[in-house]
């Protein structure tokens, strides 16, 4: 079977990450850390830095890992090499059929939202996100490069609005003194919103998205020192960004007018300051950042399957396993990507159709179900990297853990934890009949 080209550099890798991390996350949960965070913004703030800190301290700890392996699916290879080729295949099936194409209806339903916001077509909303979902599909099946290249075009595009809210807020709330009452005055309309676990979950979508970097390690350029400076850089600049763009929404506009604004917060930022042409303006950088995040996830839910059979596993191995050579791109894979993708985003239209008779929250979820995966890392690489220092080898690994399991507490407090618990493992249980014994 040939591999897939080398054709992504450092650039492309560390876009990547920043740029599935930043994308919809910052605004579509801005106003949702503050309702957990019982509508102080101190509180918020300090969940947004917890919440920063796990990721840099995880992907510090996978950039470590990465050092020594690269194959075809970053955490999948992990895992494998860790506990064997039986475990590594329940995680690659929980991330193809669970991980990916949840955050990828998400991704394209938050996407739809803005663009519908901004066209006035607001009962479209489904509509837009199916169309956006068969796009990029079908640019990662018949043009993987140009996918790449957009992905480098959307991140840088998606810095502006960011740039924008922080710096024309912090200056606009340190002149007229919103800042000082933001970390004052909490919002009153919120009692319960579950307090800083639950606030830090909400960041974790925000965060989630720098580990699906892994997934084209074998298409990177000098992948072993690609890939940890691309995971460990980009997490960082992230961190700094967002908590920047948190203070300039919060120099503007009041803790209750962001829970009020929703979504839409940075935009009435823009809008008060520069008018309704900037708030337009910015609408449409936001649907590029999103877009930008959607096609990232799309690029490692399209090569899912290939994930699972590249290793001879799984249902038709061969048949997934095939690379099309007119596109060098994995299209058999894709596909089953785009199917499972467009049945999460059914899952999701009926939490806001009232199906299920609460909210199953599969953009918070599925990210808590991965961190338990990093914990069985985590003491994996305390085991065996005996050639590491003692802080790689152990402080780093220890603290990803416990924020791990800070983030899974946060979880376990949501609504239809235990639905959608049963839900995740009978569809792991649904592949394991298919979990033949590896072949060379």
């Amino acid at each position: 079977m040939e591999g897939l080209q080398k054709k992504y550099g450092f650039w492309t890798a560390t876009a990547m990450v920043i740029g599935i991390v930043i994308g919809s996350g910052v605004f579509f949960k801005a106003d949702d850390v503050l309702k957990a965070a019982n509508g102080s913004l101190p509180i918020a703030l300090l969940a947004w830095l917890i919440g920063g800190c796990i990721m840099v301290v995880t992907a510090y700890v996978f950039a470590r890992i990465a050092t020594r392996i690269q194959k075809v699916n970053g955490l999948v290879d992990y895992f494998e090499e860790a506990y064997g080729w039986r475990a590594g295949y329940l995680v690659a099936w929980f991330m193809t059929f669970i991980y990916y194409p949840t955050l990828v209806a998400v991704l394209a339903w938050v996407s739809a939202n803005y663009t519908s916001g901004l066209l006035g077509l607001d009962g479209a909303v489904w509509l837009i996100a199916a169309i956006y979902m068969v796009f990029f599909f079908l640019l990662n099946i018949l043009s993987p490069v140009l996918a790449g290249k957009w992905q480098v075009s959307a991140t840088v595009i998606k810095l502006i609005p960011l740039f924008l809210v922080a710096v024309v807020g912090i200056c606009s709330g340190i002149t007229t003194g919103q800042t000082f009452s933001s970390f004052t005055v909490s919002a009153q309309s919120v009692s319960n919103g579950g307090g800083l676990a639950v606030a830090t979950l909400a960041t974790a979508f925000a965060y989630e998205g720098w580990i699906i970097a892994t997934t084209i390690n074998a298409e990177l350029k000098d992948a072993k020192k690609t890939l940890p400076r691309a995971l460990f850089l980009g997490s960082i600049a992230v961190v700094i960004i967002y908590m920047l763009y948190y203070l300039g929404i919060s120099g503007v506009l009041s803790n209750e007018e962001v829970i009020q604004a929703g979504n839409n917060a940075p935009v009435e930022v823009i809008s008060m300051i520069f008018g309704r042409l900037g708030g337009t303006l910015l609408t449409v950088f936001v649907i590029i950042s999103c877009l930008g995040t959607l096609n990232g996830l799309i690029m490692g839910s399209s090569r899912g399957m290939f994930s699972i059979a590249s290793r001879g596993l799984g249902p038709k191995a061969k048949f997934f396993a095939a690379i099309n050579h007119s596109y060098n791109s994995t299209v058999n894979s894709a596909m089953v990507g785009f199917v499972l993708s467009a049945f999460w985003l059914m899952v999701w239209y009926g939490n806001f159709a009232g199906w299920f008779g609460a909210f199953m929250d599969i953009s918070e979820l599925p990210i808590a179900f991965l961190y338990v995966i990093y914990l069985s890392l985590y003491l994996w690489v305390m085991r065996t990297f005996t050639d590491l220092g003692p802080v790689s080898r152990f402080v780093a690994p220890f603290l990803a853990g416990a924020g791990s399991l800070y983030i899974i507490w946060g979880a376990i407090q949501k609504d239809m934890f235990i639905h959608f618990l049963i839900l995740a493992l009978a569809i792991v249980a649904a592949g394991i009949p298919f979990m033949r014994v590896k072949k060379d």
